[in-house]
């Protein structure tokens, strides 16, 4: 268990991680901040994944001849990290998280 562990409020646990950084998801040959979904989509649909409408509160995708699913919140606020690491390990060398 890697880092610092503190006893607080009588839980042991890791510190919380700095919220100072924002977290955000980078198309790696153009170096273009995904801002938007819009922007998200367009790369996406240049990858060869398709608009995947099964469920209406989710934005998903899919690329055929994988059982790769992106499933992701309407609401681009609610777009975390975790969202962001999940298309980068769908799309690797394509995609990267980077601190702000």
């Amino acid at each position: 268990m890697a880092g610092v562990w503190v006893f607080k409020n009588g839980v042991f646990g890791p510190t919380p991680v700095s919220s100072d950084r924002r977290k955000v998801l980078v198309h790696i040959p153009s170096n273009d901040v995904i801002d938007s979904y819009a922007v998200l989509e367009r790369k996406l649909l240049a990858l060869g994944w398709e608009r995947y409408y099964e469920d209406p509160d989710l934005l998903q995708f899919h690329k055929r001849s994988t059982p790769h699913l992106i499933s992701l919140p309407k609401d681009f606020s609610k777009f975390k990290s975790m969202h962001m690491y999940d298309i980068v390990v769908k799309n690797r060398n394509v995609f990267e998280v980077r601190d702000m």
